[in-house]
């Protein structure tokens, strides 16, 4: 007769979670958890879905708590403390760390700009508004396309552009950007800046529909950025210019302002410094439908909706998937199933033990 024998029953806890531990993919803790109902209980009991995320995106140590729809935002503590209270939130947890670092990693990867919210300044609005950005190339309707800020005397004055994103949390790994060349201009000036910085963050209160006029407005007393990017140098070129940013940023609340540092171009009638753009992409992984954020206060602390299992189609193309393409779908898969609830899992031991582990080791 063959002897199977569980290690987690002759380790030690510590031994079991430096084992455990060393599993870098949620993918593999999913599997792990789908052995027998005592590895699922250890993996879920220990949290170690939400561990292995915030070590990838420790972005999401601000989150307060994760709330489903129709379980409301309580904590345990603020319920009475029960053990089954305290071990549906564990659930909760395993799967929506689970989710959300694969997420992070396999959803497709897109344009994140869903409309623009304010400049720091326009030269001649409506027709050099800021909206002008969102439109590819430099011409529409026959008509240059373009933002213009006002002039300056002082070349050191800076300017910023602020963007709504396309959701609550966006993965933004690069920005693109093409100042403008005016070539109705003697000498078909580009009025590009010397250095671009970018910041991203929440608003400090709830924004009414961000598809209104664009404002003039400096954006220093009503967003709060938890991220600021190193000073990339803008060559003045008229082409789409790509900065690429260190390593992927999660930007929780869905706002990405742009620095525009420093000037290098008089426009000649006036002898005024000035920048201009074209056009402005951000390219990265939008978490929508699956993911929003409830922000609770200056304190950068927020919660994390887990709205849907669902994510976005996956395209054939994108080759981009983290660990390979098949890999990567199946990964993506096994995580949605074990969110439903559904699938196969095995429990390969334990067979004649009908007893639901998870409640009889509270």
């Amino acid at each position: 007769m063959e002897i199977r024998m569980d290690f987690l029953n002759w380790l030690d806890h510590d031994t079991s979670m430096k084992i455990l531990g060393c599993l870098q993919d949620p993918a593999d803790l999913v599997r792990v958890s789908s052995v027998s109902r005592s590895w699922r209980h250890f993996v879920i009991a220990n949290g170690l879905c939400k561990q292995l995320c915030l070590r990838m995106f420790p972005h999401f140590l601000r989150v307060d708590c994760v709330s489903e729809p129709g379980c409301g935002n309580e904590k345990a503590s603020e319920v009475g403390c029960s053990k089954f209270v305290e071990w549906e939130t564990l659930k909760r947890e395993h799967k929506a760390y689970a989710f959300l670092a694969q997420g992070c990693l396999l959803f497709p990867f897109k344009e994140c700009i869903l409309d623009a919210i304010s400049a720091s300044s326009t030269d001649n609005y409506p027709v050099e508004s800021i909206r002008n950005t969102l439109r590819q190339g430099d011409h529409s309707e026959g008509r240059p396309s373009y933002w213009s800020s006002k002039g300056q005397r002082d070349a050191k004055v800076p300017e910023t552009l602020v963007y709504k994103l396309v959701a609550d949390i966006c993965v933004i790994t690069e920005i693109d950007i093409q100042p403008f060349q005016a070539y109705f201009q003697r000498g078909s000036p580009i009025y590009s800046a010397i250095s671009v910085r970018f910041l991203m963050g929440h608003p400090k209160c709830p924004m009414g529909d961000p598809l209104g006029e664009p404002l003039d407005d400096t954006a220093h007393d009503k967003f709060i950025w938890t991220y600021s990017s190193p000073e990339f140098p803008m060559a003045q070129e008229n082409s789409l210019q790509n900065f690429k940013l260190p390593e992927p940023v999660v930007c929780i609340g869905g706002i990405l302002q742009i620095e525009l540092l420093g000037r290098v171009q008089r426009q000649e009638m006036d002898d005024l410094f000035y920048i201009c753009v074209a056009h402005v992409q951000v390219k990265g992984r939008p978490l929508s439908p699956a993911f929003g954020v409830e922000m609770l206060g200056p304190s950068g602390k927020f919660v994390l909706k887990a709205l849907s299992c669902d994510p976005p189609s996956l395209p054939d193309d994108d080759s981009s998937y983290h660990g390979g393409h098949l890999h990567g779908r199946v990964d993506l898969e096994l995580i949605m199933n074990a969110w439903r609830g559904e699938g196969d899992l095995e429990y390969d031991w334990d067979s004649e033990d009908e007893v639901d582990d998870e409640l009889a080791a509270l």
